[in-house]
């Protein structure tokens, strides 16, 4: 990244992050500030919002309006935050773990609200920071200190999950590819409504470690190897989709926006 990029968006002070080497949060990051910056929104009408995980602490070296609230709790917050002022641009950071475990409800109903808030997921599969437990995005039959001979729980397809409640913006990248990552997020945060970006990352220490998955080099290898573009897989025969993951735009809709309409009984008295 520039060099004036790091000095206008980060808080530099905050520097070295914390994450471990191979991790692909650093490149999700950086993904998010190259789309505020493409598109040109001032830093004071940015807020960014997280909560607990390796994922979270993303907010801590961003220089916007930030929050680093409890685990889980990342969405409501950021709820509150539009509400009070929804001329703010509000950007939640959440993980696989705090987003779809114990946030997961706060999930559903910000999607079904159809709130304008930007959601972007860091799924590493695994919880990271708390120590590798494994995940509502875990698969089935991968192991973590939780599940030492496998994860026997169907894992969540969160595009899927947040289509179906009710958001209008749905997209998924990987940090193999940044530059699909900074387009999401840009037209994420454009949406009039709830957007979500799920953003599959690597993590060699806990996931690619316990199974197996080689360093962070064959980690982003796989991630290449595994996903196909939507276009793309459209076109496929059945035989040839099987163990694929879909990226792209997943899909995008229009529903009126639920600030805007609680304004609207606001202003009707």
């Amino acid at each position: 990244m520039p060099s004036q990029l790091i000095n206008k968006y980060y808080r530099t002070e905050s520097l070295p992050h914390i994450w471990c080497p191979g991790c692909g949060n650093g490149i999700v990051t950086r993904a998010i500030v190259k789309a505020i910056d493409n598109i040109g929104l001032n830093q004071n009408d940015v807020c960014i919002v997280s909560g607990i995980g390796c994922s979270s602490r993303a907010s801590g070296y961003l220089d916007f309006n930030t929050i680093h609230t409890t685990h889980g709790r990342a969405l409501a917050f950021a709820t509150g935050i539009k509400f009070a002022n929804p001329k703010l641009h509000v950007i939640v950071i959440t993980g696989d773990g705090d987003c779809a475990a114990i946030g997961g409800n706060h999930m559903i109903h910000a999607a079904r609200r159809n709130i304008d808030l930007t959601t972007i997921v860091f799924n590493n599969n695994i919880y990271g920071m708390t120590g590798g437990q494994y995940s509502p995005t875990t698969p089935t039959g991968d192991k973590g200190t939780t599940a030492p001979y496998g994860n026997i729980d169907a894992n969540f397809d969160l595009c899927e999950l947040s289509k179906a409640a009710g958001a209008t913006y749905v997209s998924r990248s990987t940090v193999y590819g940044a530059h699909m990552i900074i387009k999401q997020v840009e037209e994420g945060i454009k949406n009039k409504g709830f957007s979500f970006i799920e953003t599959l990352t690597t993590c060699p220490t806990y996931y690619g470690r316990k199974n197996k998955k080689g360093d962070a080099i064959d980690m982003m290898t796989n991630l290449k190897e595994i996903t196909v573009n939507k276009v793309a897989y459209e076109k496929l025969p059945e035989e040839q989709r099987k163990g694929k993951i879909v990226i792209g735009e997943l899909y995008k809709g229009e529903r009126p926006e639920y600030t805007d309409k609680y304004n609207q009984i606001i202003e009707s008295f």
